[in-house]
């Protein structure tokens, strides 16, 4: 059986992209304010973590994608951020802020262990000629 490597079955993408969309269901029920201040900084945050890495997943080489994989890791620490805000400000309860930043450490691990074994897998991958 060939194996399929695709952005879709990629554990990180998967997770990122579940977690944007529980935030933008979180934002969605807030007042104008709170959604025209925190709201569209956060659910942009979110969002732009698995939209950096379906962009580097689609990149040819290692070093352009490698970018977009640090440029999610700056969103996941962004996305944190605003979340830490939340909590402080009272805008989502202590306890689920508590758990939306436990998934944004889960997604931080998965993405580093992401990025070390592509950057092993190109350091071992063999070379051609041309």
């Amino acid at each position: 059986m060939e194996w399929e490597y695709t952005l879709e079955k990629l554990e990180v993408y998967q997770l990122s992209d579940t977690f944007s969309d529980e935030i933008w269901s979180i934002v969605g029920d807030w007042d104008h304010f709170t959604k025209d201040t925190v709201g569209k900084q956060l659910v942009r945050a979110a969002d732009s973590i698995s939209a950096n890495i379906a962009e580097g997943y689609g990149r040819f080489y290692y070093n352009e994608s490698k970018q977009f994989y640090f440029y999610a890791r700056g969103s996941l620490q962004e996305t944190k951020s605003w979340l830490s805000k939340c909590k402080r400000r009272r805008i989502v309860e202590t306890g689920k802020c508590d758990l939306l930043i436990d998934q944004v450490e889960k997604i931080l691990l998965k993405l580093n262990g992401f990025i070390k074994f592509v950057a092993k897998s190109v350091k071992h991958a063999p070379k051609t000629k041309g």
